[in-house]
């Protein structure tokens, strides 16, 4: 990406040193000398508009590219994140993944800036905190992991997504099968006569429709986190998203989709079918059914690009790399931790130690 055009900084009142977004107080507060500068959000794009899918698919968003402030990125050769920051901050190494292959990153065309956004609600030390007591409840986890919890690395991301809505009707068709029993006589294994219940399936054709409303279907469109990670710390609550300020931005870091609108599209596309699939095999009557049918129609579509806070915590045990997120608007947190070969070798022999007890009590 290349550097956007520096539209406007924002300046403590007090000392002159630039001001950074604070999540705690919701406002820009001078890092130094600890002044909040109000009244600076009022450059916001104004209201979150929904736009036409179709439209701009075909003519990919022109008027709305850039940070509208003056921004620097570079490109991770390892996770393949580009990571958006003010000019001033110096990257030695990938929030990520925390390789340091960083290089810059340049583009002929910026991106298409995005118009609302989520701030971040969660302070720093409360999510410090979050991930302190996370890791004391994983069990698995080696001791020396639990007591150093390295959250003195964590980091506040603005990652971007793409949001679609559409109204859905679809038609199905299937075939409805109703259980029914008929009494079956047998000779068991002593030649002694038995009767048993027989299952079978009575099958009839069957028929409905749906309509179901899809609002704000969230993709990622980041590369630095992983997809199922950030699905444990949805939902974001989407109906507080604010227009979009680069006064948001100051002092925090921001990830460059890599996903884009078209890419995106298909992926919502196919969750929605999934989705309606499920509605409609709900509403086919019977005990069971087959040959489910479904033909969707999709109208109203529209899309935003939009940036929703994560805190993220990056770090590496012995060979492999983890991550730690927390949701930066409701304090949601997943991650992914090593586990203890001796914790788990020493719950597999009190389990084995266990059954052997049980057997010599109950099984003589």
């Amino acid at each position: 990406m290349s550097e956007a055009t520096a539209l406007k900084k924002f300046h403590c009142p007090a000392c002159g040193a630039e001001a950074h977004w604070n999540a705690g107080q919701q406002a820009l507060v001078c890092p130094y000398c600890g002044t909040t500068a109000p009244g600076r959000l009022d450059e916001s794009t104004g209201e979150i508009s929904e736009h036409d899918l179709v439209s701009a698919l075909r003519q990919y968003a022109k008027d709305h590219r850039g940070w509208q402030a003056e921004k620097k990125s570079v490109r991770c050769q390892s996770c393949q994140a580009i990571s958006v920051f003010d000019p001033a901050r110096v990257a030695q190494r990938c929030d990520f993944c925390g390789s340091s292959t960083l290089v810059p990153y340049e583009q002929t065309e910026a991106p298409i800036h995005p118009e609302s956004l989520l701030p971040f609600k969660i302070t720093e030390p409360a999510v410090r905190e979050t991930v302190r007591q996370w890791y004391r409840s994983r069990w698995f986890a080696p001791n020396r992991l639990k007591a150093s919890a390295m959250t003195d690395t964590v980091q506040g991301v603005y990652l971007p997504y793409w949001t679609f809505d559409a109204q859905a009707h679809a038609d199905w068709t299937a075939e409805s099968g109703y259980y029914y029993y008929t009494t079956e006589t047998y000779r068991d294994s002593k030649g002694e006569t038995r009767t048993r219940q027989v299952r079978h399936i009575r099958w009839q054709h069957s028929s409905g429709a749906v309509d179901h409303l899809f609002d704000d279907e969230l993709v990622s469109a980041s590369k630095g986190v992983a997809e199922e990670l950030l699905r444990e710390i949805e939902p974001f609550p989407t109906a507080q998203l604010t227009g979009y300020s680069p006064a948001f931005l100051a002092g925090w870091l921001a990830e460059q989709y890599q996903i884009d609108l078209i890419a995106a599209a298909q992926k919502s596309r196919a969750r929605m079918d999934r989705e309606l699939e499920g509605q409609c095999a709900s509403q086919v009557p019977g005990d069971t059914h087959r040959n489910l049918r479904v033909h969707a129609r999709y109208s109203n579509q529209t899309f935003k690009h939009i940036l929703l806070p994560v805190w993220l915590l990056t770090y590496n045990y012995g060979s492999k790399k983890f991550q730690v997120l927390v949701n930066g608007s409701t304090g949601r947190i997943a991650g992914r931790y090593p586990r203890s070969w001796v914790k788990i070798t020493l719950l597999v022999f009190f389990i084995a130690l266990a059954a052997g007890v049980g057997w010599l009590i109950f099984g003589q």
